[in-house]
């Protein structure tokens, strides 16, 4: 009998035990059980874990437009068709610029050089897995960022990789509220 590799979808009755207050809490917050939660709810630990870190990234010393921008860094650098339509969403509702968005999306320059340092300083974690170099730190705090909140990118990484891995290997399918926003990886990711 063939192994089942497709992830489960499952709903608050179907998850595993440590799952259900998570499944039962996005319901009421969101309306819905986003897919990839659905999807995650397979592992409590990975949901817990993502749930349990997204409240102290907040915390971070990055403001919430430069905490998106970070997240959409990770999501495109790591073609993630979930995140992307979903934090444009968060950006919008935000009332973040139309030419920041796309430049998010599209991976391309941000008018603002503030904002575009630290996607590049952003994109360099990833890159080089941390090891970012004196040059890339000193033009992240050329443009006014310090060594705190180069360590909450690093946070920010690691919560968002955490995520954007899990939605690609659960295959988790866009929701209905994000679709206007759809976004296709580019290919080689």
């Amino acid at each position: 009998m063939p192994i089942q590799t497709g992830f489960v979808v499952h709903t608050a009755e179907t998850a595993p035990e440590g799952s259900r207050p998570f499944l039962v809490g996005a319901k009421e917050q969101f309306g819905f059980v986003p897919a990839p939660m659905a999807k995650m709810a397979s592992s409590p630990t990975v949901l817990e874990s993502f749930l349990s870190n997204l409240p102290i990234f907040e915390k971070s010393s990055l403001s919430p437009i430069e905490r998106e921008v970070v997240v959409m860094a990770v999501s495109v650098y790591n073609g993630c068709h979930y995140c992307v339509p979903m934090h444009t969403a968060i950006l919008k509702r935000m009332d973040a610029p139309e030419d920041l968005i796309n430049a998010l999306r599209d991976g391309t320059r941000i008018g603002n050089p503030k904002l575009q340092a630290l996607a590049e300083f952003t994109r360099r974690v990833l890159e080089t897995r941390g090891h970012t170099g004196e040059t890339a730190l000193g033009a992240f705090f050329d443009a006014g960022f310090n060594q705190q909140s180069a360590l909450d990118v690093v946070l920010g990484v690691s919560v968002f990789t955490l995520t954007t891995y899990a939605i690609r290997m659960t295959d988790a399918k866009l929701d209905p509220a994000f679709e206007a926003f759809k976004w296709t990886p580019v290919s080689g990711r």
